[in-house]
């Protein structure tokens, strides 16, 4: 069994959800606890098919999709707890028995992002690279006469290299105060890694990757707060993502290992 996330005992998810495989999305409860799953073909998920599979890109991205769709959705419904990418047990049993030992740290964790959902918020700038230093009106610097447009070509491109680090280092300066006024506003806030843009097909320097944890009837007011930051920052573009299920404050705890069970549990 594929397994997505955890709520509470009642919860279900809407009728029709699909998720990994096209597989259909139902509960397994146990408790206080119901788990959001998929009855998924044993022979494409034991240990072995999940070692090839995790090398596939176009598999792991088609699973990532399914996966996150049906977090999303089901977030939109209820607090749910998000479980990591191929989180997978054997059976419904296995499913349980994961529920009965952590339905403590399963209910406190829900507890702490009832009411809350996850908002991202990127900051980029232009790639330094990208812009063009000033080039000799003719010829090259070499060719220049010693005292002439050959020195005034040089300052012009140190000029030009001296901009550029101040101009960076406002961006970044704008950013860590954008992430300053954010987490104020924030329960909980969480810096991720700068996104590479060879990665990303983005566009432009990330100075900012954040996360930020916001109850459901401050949204309103942190997007407004974003969107004040956006134009408080000139030079840098400030983008606003969510809401999401809270991935990045989920700190679920991995099920034991034990036989029947494949891939990893925990937050994701």
């Amino acid at each position: 069994m594929y397994t997505y996330a955890v709520a509470r005992a009642g919860c279900r998810p809407p009728d029709g959800l699909l998720g990994v495989a096209d597989a259909p999305v139902e509960t397994v409860t146990e408790g206080a606890l119901a788990a959001l799953v998929s009855r998924v073909p044993a022979a494409d998920f034991d240990e072995e098919a999940l070692r090839a599979h995790l090398e596939d890109m176009a598999w792991l991205e088609r699973t990532a999709r399914a996966h996150r769709s049906v977090v999303d959705t089901a977030a939109a419904e209820f607090c749910v707890l998000p479980l990591r990418l191929v989180t997978v047990h054997r059976d419904a049993r296995g499913v349980r028995q994961v529920l009965a030992q952590r339905t403590e740290e399963f209910l406190s964790a829900l507890v702490s992002l009832d009411g809350r959902m996850e908002w991202g918020v990127k900051a980029y700038v232009e790639d330094p690279g990208t812009a063009k230093p000033p080039v000799p009106a003719s010829g090259s610097a070499r060719q220049a006469p010693a005292g002439g447009s050959g020195r005034d070509f040089l300052r012009r491109r140190l000029a030009h290299r001296q901009a550029q680090e101040q101009s960076q280092r406002r961006a970044d300066e704008l950013a860590g105060a954008a992430h300053e006024a954010l987490d104020k506003f924030a329960e909980r806030s969480r810096l991720h890694r700068p996104q590479d843009p060879r990665l990303s097909g983005v566009g432009g320097r990330n100075v900012l990757n954040g996360a930020y944890l916001i109850p459901r009837d401050q949204a309103g007011a942190f997007a407004g707060l974003v969107g004040e930051l956006a134009d408080r920052s000139p030079g840098v573009r400030i983008e606003l993502t969510g809401p999401w299920a809270p991935y990045s404050f989920t700190q679920a705890p991995q099920p034991p290992e034990a036989g029947g069970e494949s891939g990893s549990g925990g937050a994701g």
